[in-house]
């Protein structure tokens, strides 16, 4: 722990970056909320259609006298279909954009993107920022993300959707206000003494 502390503090990072990272971010969470609200996850399907879909179906008891043939399409989709659903492919993209981003920020496309096409266009950033609040807002979009696709495979109706949509908010807010909930998490933890320690501001 001392030799944490005696080591100098890693530069920050030009906070406009994670903001201008949010705001593609948001931009794909958006599509994959439209592709959502018109697709597998949160569509109907008629008795007609559910017979003739019927395969495997995790959710359903086995008795036949319980089965219902109108509900959600998501239930008597197979796992392949449930797959194969644009909003799900959309949302798994992002999940390892978000994975990328928690363990090679610098390397991850939107940060590379924003260096070499965007900050060379702007003015030096008056302040730096602690990369470890945005990389930790990355993790839990992550963990948003993964629940979302899980309950997918599982067939739970308007999971992945209601997943997208959260994760679009926090990023529409950090994009466009500045404010990151992710890294409001971690400060508040880090405070509580769960995670990590203040960093010291640079001279």
């Amino acid at each position: 722990m001392s030799e944490r502390a005696d080591a100098p503090a890693p530069r920050g990072i030009d906070p406009r970056g994670p903001r201008f990272v949010a705001g593609v971010t948001a931009l794909l969470l958006l599509i994959d909320v439209f592709l959502g609200l018109t697709g597998l996850s949160t569509a109907h399907v008629s008795a007609g259609d559910a017979e003739a879909a019927f395969g495997w179906f995790a959710y359903q008891p086995l008795a036949d006298e319980s089965f219902v043939p109108l509900g959600w399409a998501i239930t008597y989709a197979s796992v392949a279909a449930r797959v194969l659903d644009p909003a799900f492919l959309l949302l798994l993209t992002i999940a390892l954009l978000f994975l990328w981003g928690v363990l090679s920020p610098r390397t991850a496309p939107w940060a590379v993107l924003y260096r070499s096409a965007v900050a060379p266009r702007l003015s030096p950033p008056s302040e730096l920022e602690d990369p470890r609040p945005p990389r930790f807002a990355q993790g839990v979009g992550l963990i948003v993300a993964t629940m979302g696709l899980l309950l997918q495979l599982f067939g739970v109706p308007w999971a992945l959707t209601i997943a997208a949509m959260m994760a679009f908010i926090a990023a529409f807010l950090n994009a466009v206000f500045g404010l990151c909930l992710g890294c409001q998490l971690y400060l508040l933890l880090q405070r509580l003494g769960l995670i990590g320690r203040a960093r010291p501001a640079a001279a």
